[in-house]
């Protein structure tokens, strides 16, 4: 059975049969982990193993493992600080420092996942630190387009020398606004030519081989009035793909999501997100909209994105020698503070 084009999520630290159940129907390609389904690196192997052998080709399991504030998964594992540490190196000691160390990063955060069966990571945040933005703050490695592009670019290939699969986002941007789209629609007035500048990270992450990208739930009314950036054909199909020439999964932000729900009811969602050039939509903590989602989706008969989502699969990677675990868990000790 081919992976569908829904990201669901499920309640606990294991899926009920029901659950089970609702990640074997076709219109389901993968699971997102939040803390709630993470005890410890134990029981989410056990977790991951279990959701691998519901179907074949395997769901697609991803997490939130930035760092920071935004580290689902603590126990068993290493902690790392916020991404913002690495813009701070970057300052202190130079900016080849902070990519020695981000491909450090990358490489231990790859290898941690990989050995508990997670495919990939909703990593790195590309915004931009400005100041602004609450919801994104220390998550962002800096302000300055040019550093946040190198840095992520090395702890990106880290990552995928280990095998674990990254998400580049919030496209075009999600740090000079101050609504949190969690709850609210931001909205973002700056015009193209300024936006330039919040975009650099993005290009230079394509041209690195990020596999995703996720569209923010923000509007910039200069490029269009109407749609936000995750239901915007204008930013997905004429701007990442046409003119970025980004060929790899755009995958949607929580369709449950505050800044989403301008978009209708989380059918007419859904197809808003498709139509705009989504892959990948996430359906979380919301279980009735996932079930209305998927009898959406199944009775369209549809299981668009199937092919585009082999490349968010994890790989084997390279093996990690002891020797340098110890090295980078050091590492990363030392800049944690």
């Amino acid at each position: 059975m081919p992976r569908g084009p829904l990201m669901v999520d499920i309640a606990g630290l294991q899926p009920t049969p029901e659950e089970r159940q609702m990640l074997c129907e076709p219109a389901v390609g993968g699971v997102i982990l939040f803390a709630r389904n993470c005890q410890d690196a134990r029981q989410v192997h056990a977790l991951c193993q279990e959701i691998h052998a519901l179907r074949s080709p395997p769901l697609l399991i991803g997490i939130d493992q930035e760092g920071g504030r935004v580290q689902r998964l603590k126990e068993g594992v290493t902690r790392f600080p916020p991404m913002a540490r690495l813009g701070q190196i970057a300052e202190q000691q130079g900016l080849q420092i902070a990519q020695s160390l981000a491909y450090d990063w990358g490489r231990l955060l790859g290898a941690e996942l990989r050995e508990l069966d997670l495919d990939f990571s909703f990593t790195p945040c590309l915004d931009l630190e400005r100041g602004v933005s609450r919801v994104i703050g220390d998550r962002a490695i800096h302000r300055n387009p040019e550093w946040v592009a190198a840095i992520a670019a090395r702890l990106w290939q880290g990552m995928s020398d280990s095998g674990l699969q990254g998400v580049g986002k919030h496209f075009p941007g999600h740090g000079a606004v101050t609504a949190d789209s969690h709850h609210d629609l931001p909205r973002d007035e700056r015009p193209r030519g300024v936006l330039e500048e919040d975009i650099r990270p993005f290009r230079d992450m394509i041209r690195a081989g990020i596999p995703a990208i996720m569209p923010a739930h923000c509007l910039y009314p200069q490029v269009d009035p109407e749609q936000p950036a995750g239901f915007s054909r204008i930013w997905l199909k004429d701007v990442l793909r046409q003119e970025m020439g980004f060929t790899g999964v755009i995958v949607s932000d929580d369709l449950s999501m505050g800044g989403a729900h301008g978009a209708g009811t989380m059918t007419a969602r859904v197809d808003a997100a498709q139509q705009a050039g989504a892959d990948l939509l996430l359906v979380c903590n919301d279980p009735e909209g996932a079930r209305k989602a998927i009898t959406h989706v199944q009775k369209r008969g549809e299981a668009s994105g199937a092919a585009i989502l082999d490349s968010l699969a994890g790989t084997a990677g390279k093996s990690l020698s002891e020797s340098d675990r110890v090295h980078y868990i050091r590492e990363i000790a030392e800049i944690s503070g």
